[in-house]
């Protein structure tokens, strides 16, 4: 018996990471066109989107709130960012800061709603996500903002750079994912911003009375959300060499998708973000590895759904 209980506890820790290889063998016994470098590096620059807004979704589901306005931030700072450059020839690196800044005020908005204005995360997050497409479609008229990365714009180099560029080999996405893991694994684990973020979901009453100031913890982890969206609609304009205004619809989705499978709990005050690289490179892995196999978009979405279901109830057992 008390075998049993030791290797349920396992799987439960471990289930995560054993998914994860099972899945790769697999695929690669199922295709010899999956464990490829050239497709592993295909990959792993597609999860580099997906990862960027799930690390920031991350922080955001740690207490407890969730971000559904993460796919039109991206969208809006996207075309913000095409429309500065296009229209008005504002250098690109000026324009990138001006667009993750502009994030950076979008998340606040979103963060005020859910700590100052005491909304809940999912009401104030909807809104915020239906007034940012709604301005995305007013700004851009409907219309996609396109050849960005030409040479007619000072540095274009540098934007094209961050999208399809690399390093040793390296796909500069790639770079920029790990470096953006390791920064929030830092925060997380080394600071008392971190050990503050934990706190308010695992307890905002008991965080609150022991001088945490919940509001102020609330607006970072949004803010930071809105950030990490702003950053992942420069690398997706720069690959796409457009802004278009649908650009990110149902990214919340995935993004909300690699937390859960990540092992990061709903309720908030449990998970890591090594948890989450996990979860988006599994949701990674299979759309590639069914793409590659030919099986059809709309199942792909079943398979992710199960998958999320399990992850979900997964966590529950786990909470019991």
């Amino acid at each position: 018996m008390e075998m049993i209980k030791k290797t349920s506890s396992n799987l439960q820790k471990y289930g995560v990471v054993i998914a994860f290889i099972v899945l790769i063998v697999f695929l690669s016994t199922a295709s010899s066109q999956f464990f490829t470098t050239d497709n592993m590096w295909t990959l792993l620059r597609q999860a580099s989107v997906n990862g960027l807004i799930a690390f920031g979704m991350t922080l955001v589901i740690l207490t407890a709130g969730i971000d559904l306005s993460v796919g039109s931030t991206l969208a809006l700072s996207g075309a913000l960012f095409a429309g500065m450059v296009v229209n008005l020839h504002v250098p690109i690196p000026i324009a990138i800061v001006i667009a993750l800044i502009f994030g950076l005020v979008l998340g606040l908005v979103s963060g005020f709603l859910v700590g100052k204005a005491k909304l809940q995360p999912f009401i104030a997050t909807l809104v915020t996500l239906t007034v940012y497409r709604g301005i995305t479609l007013i700004y851009t008229e409907g219309r996609p903002i396109s050849n960005i990365t030409s040479d007619e714009y000072a540095m274009s180099g540098v934007l094209e750079f961050i999208g399809r560029g690399s390093i040793l080999g390296i796909p500069v996405p790639v770079i920029i994912l790990f470096i953006a893991f390791v920064i929030f694994y830092i925060l997380l684990n080394k600071t008392v911003m971190g050990r503050r973020i934990y706190a308010v979901g695992s307890n905002e009453k008991t965080a609150r009375l022991s001088g945490i100031n919940t509001v102020k913890v609330k607006i970072f982890v949004y803010a930071v959300s809105g950030v990490m969206s702003a950053l992942a609609a420069l690398i997706l304009v720069s690959r796409l060499n457009s802004a278009q205004p649908t650009l990110g619809i149902g990214y919340e989705l995935d993004a909300i998708a690699a937390v859960a499978i990540g092992g990061t709990s709903m309720e908030g005050g449990r998970g890591t973000i090594t948890g989450t690289l996990l979860g988006v490179l599994i949701i990674a892995v299979l759309s590639n590895g069914m793409n590659i196999l030919g099986i059809s978009s709309y199942f792909q979405d079943v398979v992710k759904g199960i998958v999320i279901l399990v992850a979900v109830l997964s966590d529950r057992k786990a909470s019991k």
